[in-house]
């Protein structure tokens, strides 16, 4: 039910996501899914990639401090309101949102979000699908 999440702690200076970005292709790993949260002196760089496990060895050994984290990824429909009937969902059972990202693609007209929650992830999985969020497995995420 989870999907690996590769988390980057970079030096908030010029170049340093080219250089994870650099890494990664040379490696033919492709980014599916990014966010960036930033301070005066560094950043953590979260990443959905098609080959997680690769990834962080890759990362490790280009110097990088990298770790991987399970996180939640759903599919909605691509319309307005949608993502309220998602976060309704995890509100009505007192399960709270760490951080929640877009992923780039889309597929069949749904649009895909990433989400980190506070508790088990598999009981967050579990009060999505039963209000009808379809929860994709990890396979599913790095194919697209």
């Amino acid at each position: 039910m989870s999907v690996a999440q590769i988390s980057v702690f970079l030096e908030n200076k010029a170049g340093r996501l080219a250089d994870v970005s650099r890494e990664l292709g040379k490696n033919g790993i492709d980014i599916n899914a990014l966010s960036i949260a930033d301070t005066t002196h560094f950043g953590i760089l979260r990443l959905i990639v098609n080959q997680p496990e690769r990834a962080v060895n890759v990362l490790k050994e280009a110097g990088f401090t990298v770790n991987s984290s399970p996180v939640l990824a759903i599919a909605i429909d691509d319309e307005p309101g949608a993502l309220s009937k998602a976060l309704d969902a995890l509100n009505e059972n007192q399960i709270g949102i760490d951080y929640i990202y877009a992923f780039v693609g889309r597929t069949q007209n749904r649009a895909l979000v990433i989400l980190r929650v506070e508790g088990p992830l598999e009981e967050a999985g579990a009060v999505l699908s039963k209000a009808g969020i379809q929860v994709l497995k990890d396979t599913e995420v790095y194919s697209i």
